[in-house]
């Protein structure tokens, strides 16, 4: 696919378009994790609708969709919390975004820059301070040339295990 920016067309998520962002969450789950059963598959795909049809009504999940025409060629999204403050600011607003993706044929051609740009506007408009993500080898290129950068302080995740 030869994808002509001009013709792409970029907006926040609406309801009717829930299920196709799960799905190509779980296009996307596949390809890193490998093929899954179909009855596995579905019922992620009921949960995630839920869970973006849920965070997106209520402010806490923004997330954005590249269209050329009618097919979704790419989306990504954005979780937004807030965190106490210190004492130059009560709180704080932070975000994680996540959920970039693109269609294998669309790839390469500027679409996840798009749908980028557009999540850090808004969060700048939001008053946002800071942005996190994690990103594939494939991704991390995209996402230095925005500016982010390796954290000051390390970050340290644990694994629970119930």
């Amino acid at each position: 696919m030869n994808v002509d920016k001009s013709k792409i067309k970029i907006h926040r998520v609406n309801k009717n378009e829930i299920d196709t962002m799960a799905q190509h969450r779980i296009n996307y789950l596949t390809e890193l994790q490998g093929e899954r059963e179909k009855k596995y598959k579905n019922q992620l795909r009921k949960e995630l609708s839920g869970f973006f049809f849920k965070s997106i009504s209520e402010g806490s999940f923004i997330a954005i969709v590249a269209k050329i025409e009618d097919q979704v060629i790419g989306y990504g999204g954005m979780i937004i919390k807030q965190i106490p403050g210190d004492f130059n600011k009560s709180f704080y607003l932070e975000c994680e975004i996540l959920n970039m993706y693109t269609i294998p044929e669309a790839r390469r051609q500027g679409v996840a820059s798009l749908v980028l740009k557009q999540l850090l506007q808004i969060a700048k408009e939001k008053g946002i301070s800071k942005v996190a993500l994690h990103t594939s080898k494939d991704g991390e290129k995209l996402y230095r040339s925005f500016g982010f950068s390796n954290p000051e302080y390390p970050f340290l995740e644990l694994l629970i295990k119930s």
